[in-house]
């Protein structure tokens, strides 16, 4: 269950309406890393959790705090759009070049569709999707991807801030950077406690060690032309899982085959010369197997 506050997080009011940076924040609303991003992968992951306490707590926090998030920055771009594009701005537009360029450069969907508002979209208009979000049900591998969201969230929000003068704007986004150091922080730590707390074995990526070929866990192949990589400290030493040494092979061979496609299905007019022989598989409209067999028998 949730509820809804109608005050803000914070502040959320521009000096002045900007329909061009209204659409450039909309990437923190609708982009790959905006807040509408980090909301569903924290709520999803939440929700997915299968362990009561500490960490489940953690995440609903911080998944219903970027909740908020996207509430004040959606609020954001209302108030900048303030007044565009009104009669009044387009007979300015048509008047001055430098006014027409602005006003050229906002979302015209800002005001087709949304009515002068936000949308859930990022700042070239491409709809949020789904398959921004991570929630896998493993913790580790989730708290390292959100590490990543914050991180790439912080960078666009430093950004944007670079890319505006207004006050009001800027103390909002300064408020965002906040708390995006400290979301990065939270992860980085509760990544620390999950391995204090002696989860390794139920999260990634330590499951079916056993079963890897460790000789391949170890050491850097050097396939590109730069002459530095071994100076990291990546090239020697212990690795930070404590169960493995870090090496820097400069002479790999692949150990592999050559790769080649099978022969083609003939049904499906792939241009081939009969150089991999002749097909093994079923041909188009077939069915191999126990599906197979039941069909010939029905028919």
């Amino acid at each position: 269950m949730f509820r809804h506050d109608s005050r803000l997080q914070f502040a959320a009011k521009p000096d002045k309406p900007d329909p061009l940076y209204a659409r450039k924040l909309q990437e923190l609303i609708g982009g790959a890393y905006g807040e509408m991003t980090v909301t569903m992968q924290y709520l999803f992951q939440g929700w997915n959790c299968r362990m009561p306490g500490k960490y489940k707590d953690l995440i609903m926090d911080v998944a219903t705090e970027e909740i908020g998030h996207v509430e004040m920055i959606a609020t954001m771009v209302a108030r900048l759009l303030e007044g565009a594009p009104a009669t009044a701005t387009s007979k300015a537009a048509a008047a001055d070049p430098v006014v027409g360029s602005v006003i050229g450069g906002m979302d015209v969907q800002q005001a087709i569709v949304a009515g002068g508002g936000p949308l859930p979209s990022d700042s070239n208009g491409y709809p949020w999707n789904g398959r921004y979000i991570v929630a896998s049900g493993n913790l580790l591998a989730d708290f390292r991807a959100n590490v990543s969201a914050e991180a790439h969230g912080r960078v666009q929000t430093a950004r944007l801030y670079q890319m505006t003068d207004d006050a009001g704007v800027r103390d909002m986004l300064k408020f965002n950077l906040a708390r995006d150091t400290l979301h990065q922080n939270l992860w980085i730590q509760a990544i620390a406690e999950l391995q204090a707390d002696g989860l390794e074995g139920t999260v990634a990526p330590n499951a079916l060690l056993d079963e890897e070929h460790a000789e391949h866990a170890t050491s850097v192949w050097h396939l590109s032309d730069g002459e530095h990589g071994q100076e990291g400290g990546w090239a020697s030493g212990p690795q930070p899982d404590g169960r493995h040494e870090f090496g820097y092979l400069t002479d790999t061979e692949p150990l592999g085959d050559v790769a080649s496609a099978p022969p083609p299905d003939p049904a499906l007019y792939a241009t081939y010369d009969g150089s991999q022989g002749e097909p093994r598989g079923p041909a188009l409209g077939t069915e191999a197997g126990l599906a197979g067999k039941l069909k010939d028998k029905l028919t």
